[in-house]
């Protein structure tokens, strides 16, 4: 087995863990090795085509392509460490990777501080419990945008849309542009979830039809699919029976939502937030874990590129900070917790001594609403005060709070969106 040490392994070479690398890096960290699966950097941006990304980053509509050789780019230059088409099999406790390749065969990686940057994957078939047959025709959203962007296929001529996540919504406009005929999109819940500028940009400009408390509830054919049967859905999600009708197609596309890839973090006994379904992290995105950090959409699936990098950023400072030993790793810190009409807050924790000046939150609502405040609170006091026009459960929140504002306190964090 070949042994390896490194200060900094950065598992994902996505966005967040290309960022990570870099700032780790820029911080004076001596050695960063990223480790990679695939056969490029990158990661998911490589088959993203469309324009949108890093207008807030760079203030310009990027390709994902483009948005991503900015960072490869850098990685070049800032000469660090890269293992391709590699697999990370375990990670223990006290830092040490066991990966392997086709060239160096089983590797022992020691390592001062790790980084998780997996990114994450999307939802099956069988999580979201179609009944039928299982014939070819039914992929995920992700899937037909490699085959079509990448490989240079065209999988279908008529396809249905079930889902209106993001990946879903781009490749309806995708797959019109290549002469494929789409049928609708179908979205189980009241409300889309995926951006409204993709609604608008995807759908409303294409004149593809949305159906909202609508289904596919039966797949029909047998090697390949022949068609699907959808049905609204009643208040409580189900289907109802005299609305059933059955439409012709020979693709379902399934973009039912993403899920963090956590099965090493899992492994490591990292604890996991239930409702973001990543690891639970600190002001610097330290895990319960000492030492191992995680970034990006393995945290909570991000609807920014933007953001994703900007947590890696944090989480290579960070890292570099530990190895350094400038963090307080002390087992007090204050809790971070949901308040009225939020579904999640990341950071979960926060030790106070660790703060830079101000600290980054990033949040989701459990539903919308107009013309809201935003509310931190902390020992009755008032720490963010941020109105918004209109807030949407598809769409990350991001404010910063002064650090100053929570050193005075080791109580509880609050964070709510109040109307008014």
């Amino acid at each position: 087995m070949k042994r390896i040490k490194t200060d900094v392994a950065v598992i994902g070479g996505g966005p967040a863990g290309l960022a990570a690398a870099i700032e780790a890096k820029r911080q004076g960290v001596d050695n960063v090795l990223i480790i990679e699966r695939d056969v490029e950097l990158g990661g998911i941006l490589q088959q993203c085509i469309h324009d949108g990304f890093g207008l807030h980053r760079f203030g310009k509509r990027l390709s994902g392509c483009e948005y991503a050789e900015n960072f490869i780019e850098e990685i070049d230059y800032e000469d660090i460490d890269v293992k391709l088409k590699t697999i990370v099999l375990e990670i223990t406790k006290d830092k040490m990777i066991y990966a392997m390749n086709e060239n160096e065969g089983m590797m022992q990686i020691e390592c001062g501080a790790i980084i998780l940057a997996m990114g994450c994957r999307e939802r099956t078939r069988s999580q979201v419990f179609i009944w039928g047959t299982r014939p070819s025709g039914v992929l995920t959203a992700g899937t037909v945008q490699r085959y079509i962007n990448m490989e240079g296929y065209l999988p279908c001529k008529k396809a249905v849309i079930l889902g209106s996540g993001d990946i879903g919504l781009i490749m309806a406009r995708r797959m019109t542009l290549e002469g494929i005929e789409v049928e609708g999109v179908y979205e189980l819940m009241s409300s889309p979830g995926g951006l409204t500028r993709n609604i608008c940009q995807c759908l409303n400009d294409y004149d593809i039809p949305m159906h909202l408390s609508t289904t596919v509830v039966r797949i029909h054919g047998d090697k390949k699919i022949e068609g699907v049967t959808v049905a609204e859905v009643d208040e409580k999600r189900r289907p109802i029976k005299s609305t059933e009708r059955y439409i012709d197609c020979d693709l379902l596309v399934l973009a039912v939502g993403l899920i963090p890839e956590n099965e090493l973090s899992r492994k490591l006994e990292v604890k996991i937030d239930p409702r973001t379904k990543g690891p639970v992290v600190d002001e610097s995105f330290m895990t319960s874990v000492e030492g191992v950090f995680a970034a990006g959409n393995v945290v909570t699936v991000f609807d920014l590129v933007d953001y994703v990098s900007l947590t890696g950023e944090i989480a290579g400072r960070g890292a570099a900070k530990y190895l350094d030993g400038k963090l307080n790793l002390e087992d007090r810190y204050q809790s971070i917790v949901p308040g009225d009409n939020v579904n999640f807050v990341v950071p979960q924790i926060i030790r106070s001594d660790n703060l830079e000046e101000h600290l980054p939150i990033y949040f989701r609502v459990k539903q919308k609403e107009k013309k809201v405040k935003v509310i931190g609170e902390i020992d009755g006091k008032i720490c963010l005060d941020k109105k918004h026009v209109v807030v949407l459960p598809p769409e990350m929140i991001v404010e910063n709070i002064k650090s100053e504002e929570l050193k005075s306190s080791n109580n509880e964090l609050t964070i709510s969106v109040k109307v008014g």
